[in-house]
C-alpha cells in the first residue's frame, strides 16, 4: 500500500487555521483522498491531557524547558498512535500545527535554543517530516484582533505582542529556509482569496 502524505497547517493566532483546516479536508476528500484530521498538542487521549496542561492559564508556572518537553512528549504519543498508523494505511494526514510550531512558539517566542529543539525533533520523529506545510501568515495586529473575538485567551494567547512578533518572525524564517516544503499563504486577505491560494498550492503539490 502506498504511504499517505503528511500535510501540516501552521500560523499564529487568529490566522484562520480552524476554518481552513475544514476547507482543506473537504477539498482533499473531493479528490478521492482518505483524510485523517488531527491537531497538536493533542490527537490522543494522553496528548490532549498534556494540551490542557500547557494551555491552562491557571496552572502553576511552567518553565520553558518543561513546556518544550511536554510538547515533544505529546508529539511522541501522537506520532506513534495516530500519525504513523494513518500514513502507513495510505491516509493523508492533515494536522493543525506540528514541529514548526515548536520552533516558532518555544524557539522564537520563548527563545529556547534552536539546537535543543532540533535534537528533540530528531529523537522523537526520526525521519518523519511533513511533506507539505501551509503557513497562514497575517500581521500580528490583524491576528490578535480576530483572536479576541473568540473570547477567553489561553496561556499562549495571553502573551504580549512582542512574543507573537518573535513567533511570526521564526515562522517566516523557516519558510525562507525551506521553501520547497513551507508555502506561505497571505491570510489577511478575504477568505475566498485565501482558499484560492490554498487550492493552487495543493494542486501543485499533488502533480
Amino acid at each position: 500500500m502506498r504511504r499517505g502524505k503528511f500535510i501540516t497547517l501552521e500560523g499564529g493566532e487568529g490566522v484562520g487555521k480552524t476554518t481552513n483546516l475544514t476547507f482543506i479536508k473537504d477539498y482533499l476528500q473531493q479528490q478521492g483522498m482518505t483524510v485523517t484530521v488531527t491537531r497538536e498538542p493533542g490527537g490522543t487521549a494522553l496528548a490532549e491531557k498534556i494540551r490542557q496542561l500547557v494551555l491552562d492559564v491557571d496552572s502553576e508556572s511552567i518553565s520553558d524547558t518543561t513546556e518544550l518537553l511536554l510538547m515533544f512528549a505529546a508529539r511522541a504519543q501522537h506520532i506513534q498512535h495516530v500519525i504513523e498508523p494513518a500514513l502507513a494505511q495510505g491516509n493523508w494526514v492533515l494536522c493543525d500545527r506540528f514541529t514548526d510550531a515548536t520552533y516558532a512558539y518555544q524557539g522564537g517566542g520563548r527563545k529556547v535554543s534552536i539546537a535543543t529543539i532540533a535534537l528533540l525533533e530528531q529523537l522523537v520523529q526520526g525521519d518523519l517530516r511533513p511533506d507539505l506545510t501551509l503557513l497562514l501568515d497575517a500581521p500580528i495586529e490583524i491576528g490578535m484582533e480576530r483572536a479576541q473575538k473568540r473570547g477567553t485567551f489561553d496561556r499562549f494567547e495571553a502573551e504580549k505582542i512582542s512574543f507573537f512578533t518573535r513567533v511570526r518572525e521564526m515562522y517566516l524564517t523557516r519558510a525562507t529556509e525551506q521553501p520547497a516544503r513551507i508555502k506561505v499563504i497571505q491570510a489577511h486577505q478575504p477568505l475566498i482569496e485565501v482558499q484560492s491560494e490554498i487550492i493552487a498550492v495543493l494542486k501543485q503539490f499533488a502533480l
